[in-house]
C-alpha cells in the first residue's frame, strides 16, 4: 500500500489528466466504552442501530446486484493463478515497492497493469469508491459507476444504484435528506479501509479479486442518533480487462472475517469529525 490520494471524494467529478474523474474534498462485534460526556445524544441507543444500517447498505448493493446480474453467464473455464502448472496458493499481500499507477490526488486511479497485482489494486481502489460518501449524490455517483464498471455493464448498474440511493425511506433511515446530504450540525461518514486482497482466479482478461475491508459508517456530530460505528466486509469483485484497464462487472459481499474488538473508549464526536475530514485516503496496490 503507498501513500497517494490524499483527498477525499465530494464535489461533482471532473475530468483527470489521467483518463480518471477528480474530486474535491469531503468522503464481528467490536466492544465499546463510551465516555460519560460524549456528545453523540443516543450513543448507547444507536450503536446497534448504526451497525445495522452498514449491513442494510450491503444487503440493498447486494440485492440489486442479484437482479441486475441474474442472467449473467459465467466462466467455469477461469483458474486460479499458478506459475508453470504449479499448484496455486494464496500469497499474503506484501508491499511489492511499485506503485499500481500514476494517478492524479482526488481521482479514481485508473491505468492499472494487466497482471494479477493490478487486478487486485484496481479492486481494492475501486471498493474505496464505491464505499464513499460520493455514491449517496447523484453526479459523483454516475462518475464513480463510469470508472469502475465494464462499459456492458454500466448502464444497467447506474439504474440500479441510482434507485437504491434516491430512495427518500432508505436516505431517512440511515439520517440523510432526499439530497443525501446530513442535518445541519452533523457530519456524513461513510469510508472504506481494505486490509487485504486476494486473486482467487486470474484467466486471460478475467478475474476474480477478493477485498478485505473494515467500514466507517454513521453520522457524527451531537444531536445523531447513529453514531459512526466500524464493520467488516469481505467483497468478491468479478472484474474484466476493459478500455485497457480492470473493470468490475459484478461483486458479492458477506460479513467479516471480524478481529476481537479491543475495550478502547470511544472517541467523541468532534474527534470523530476531525479525523474522518484531516486525515486522508490512499491509493493502495498490492
Amino acid at each position: 500500500m503507498s501513500p497517494g490520494d490524499e483527498h477525499g471524494y465530494g464535489e461533482p467529478a471532473r475530468a483527470g489528466e489521467d483518463g480518471g474523474y477528480v474530486y474535491g474534498g469531503g468522503g464481528g462485534q467490536t466492544r465499546l466504552r463510551v465516555p460519560d460526556n460524549d456528545p453523540y445524544g443516543g450513543a448507547r441507543r444507536g450503536g446497534r442501530s448504526s451497525r445495522s444500517l452498514v449491513t442494510v447498505v450491503g444487503v440493498v448493493v447486494l440485492l440489486i446486484a442479484a437482479i441486475a446480474f441474474a442472467n449473467r453467464g459465467g466462466d467455469d473455464s477461469a483458474t486460479s493463478p499458478g506459475t508453470n502448472g504449479s499448484n496455486p496458493k494464496a500469497a499474503p499481500t506484501a508491499a511489492s515497492g511499485a506503485k499500481p499507477v500514476k494517478s492524479v490526488p482526488g481521482t479514481i486511479p485508473a491505468g492499472f497493469a494487466h497482471d494479477a497485482q493490478g487486478a487486485q489494486s484496481a479492486a481494492a481502489n475501486y471498493a474505496v469508491a464505491l464505499g464513499s460518501t460520493d455514491m449517496f449524490h447523484t453526479n459523483t455517483r454516475h462518475a464513480i459507476i463510469s470508472a469502475v464498471y465494464a462499459p456492458d455493464v454500466a448502464a444497467a448498474r447506474q439504474s440500479a444504484l441510482d434507485a437504491a440511493y434516491s430512495s427518500e425511506q432508505f436516505l431517512s433511515n440511515i439520517g440523510l435528506d432526499k439530497n443525501g446530504n446530513a442535518p445541519a450540525g452533523q457530519f456524513f461518514v461513510s469510508r472504506v479501509i481494505p486490509a487485504g486482497t486476494k486473486i482467487t482466479a486470474l484467466n486471460g482478461n478475467d478475474a476474480t479479486v477478493e477485498v478485505w475491508y473494515t467500514s466507517l459508517f454513521g453520522l457524527s456530530g451531537e444531536a445523531s442518533t447513529n453514531p459512526v460505528t466500524e464493520a467488516w466486509f469481505t467483497t468478491t469483485y468479478q472484474m474484466t480487462w476493459a478500455d485497457n484497464d480492470w473493470k468490475v462487472t459484478d461483486f458479492q459481499q458477506k460479513d467479516g472475517p471480524v478481529p476481537v474488538g479491543r475495550d478502547q473508549q470511544a472517541s467523541t464526536a468532534d474527534d470523530m469529525t476531525k479525523a474522518v475530514e484531516e486525515y486522508g485516503g490512499f491509493t493502495y496496490a498490492r
